[in-house]
């Protein structure tokens, strides 16, 4: 039992190694999270790498840092998703989709 007790602390331990580790594995991810950070809107940092895959990312980091200059403003997240409007999005190819061709079916005549 006490060899059962160990095993279930050290996978404790380790799951809260796993929580504090950061796991990105694109660029826009780290823009995103960036973004959070200067904006000092960590609640909604899930939005903010939406934004980063769809716009582009160095103007959306001079824009989140002209907002957290200006001291007039509470909600800088706020303020932020209102300027958007200004930024461009990137283009992207859409993807098409090819459409299945249904064969036709095969009758057997029970002659």
């Amino acid at each position: 039992m006490e060899g059962l007790n160990n095993i279930k602390k050290q996978y404790i331990q380790t799951l809260i190694k796993r929580t504090k580790e950061t796991k990105i594995y694109k660029p826009f991810q780290s823009t995103g999270l960036a973004l959070a950070q200067i904006l000092r809107d960590y609640e909604h940092k899930a939005i903010y790498i939406r934004l980063a895959k769809i716009y582009d990312n160095e103007e959306l980091i001079r824009k989140a840092k002209d907002v957290a200059e200006r001291k007039s403003i509470d909600n800088k997240g706020a303020y932020f998703m209102k300027i958007l409007k200004d930024i461009k999005k990137l283009e992207r190819p859409k993807l098409t989709y090819k459409k299945k061709i249904k064969k036709p079916i095969k009758l057997k005549l029970g002659i």
